[in-house]
């Protein structure tokens, strides 16, 4: 029987066993669409799920940050970040980031720095993201669909500090999800009045009241703070779980 004749279950076992044996030492990126079923590339997506679900399963109550990895130490984003983790661990959350620098060190600096849970969700990327040093449990991964998943399942509450594209691809990633009932609703927090009240007046002025691309009831799907004690109070008060 050929190959591409076997049930679709056979197949993939098929696939996940060549896979695991032939993977690369160097796994090059995938820059096209590809000629042939990579059967290295089918084990590692599968591999980076099962262990990045067995890291979020190990947590209950969990807050996910995210903002730029180019935060300094000096800003006053960086000092809320950790603050506001430092608080929310005293309260038995854990703290998931994607574990580099700027935002992502100072969300873990403040869990770590309270005794509490601090993971690091990372990627590999061309120009490394190092691990910060704030981290009581980490995983890297080659694929950023499957980090955002991680991402994505872990958390009860989502908060965003000002950030470049990818914290905006996970804003929109959540709300998204939110808006489509694909996840339950969850607190939205965007950290920072300054930097995000354009957006939010581009989402209410344009998506909603000029071109009617969104409902009203989407516009009220995320909160925007500017200080500690205004996303502390809001997280404890929205957080169902």
């Amino acid at each position: 029987m050929n190959h591409d004749d076997l049930p679709v279950s056979e197949r993939l076992a098929h696939a996940v066993h060549e896979g695991q044996r032939t993977i690369p030492e160097d796994r090059p990126p995938l820059v096209c669409k590809p000629t042939k079923v990579e059967s290295w590339r089918i084990f590692k997506i599968m591999s980076e799920f099962i262990e990045g679900f067995d890291i979020i399963r190990r947590y209950g109550l969990a807050a996910s940050f995210f903002g730029s990895a180019r935060t300094s130490p000096e800003s006053p984003y960086y000092h809320a970040a950790t603050e506001l983790a430092h608080r929310l661990a005293e309260k038995g959350f854990a703290v998931i980031t994607g574990g580099s620098a700027g935002i992502m060190q100072a969300a873990n600096k403040g869990a770590f720095e309270a005794g509490g849970a601090s993971v690091g969700l990372n990627i590999n990327l061309p120009n490394a993201q190092k691990y910060n040093q704030y981290l009581t449990d980490k995983f890297v991964f080659d694929h950023f669909f499957v980090r955002k998943v991680m991402l994505t399942f872990a958390s009860e509450v989502y908060v965003y500090f000002p950030g470049g594209f990818g914290t905006l691809d996970e804003f929109f990633e959540i709300i998204t999800l939110v808006q489509t009932k694909k996840i339950r609703q969850v607190p939205i927090v965007l950290f920072g009045k300054s930097y995000w009240e354009p957006l939010r007046d581009f989402i209410e002025k344009v998506l909603f009241e000029t071109y009617g691309n969104i409902d009203k009831e989407d516009v009220g799907l995320y909160t925007i703070v500017d200080s500690v004690d205004e996303a502390y109070e809001y997280i404890l008060a929205h957080v169902t779980c």
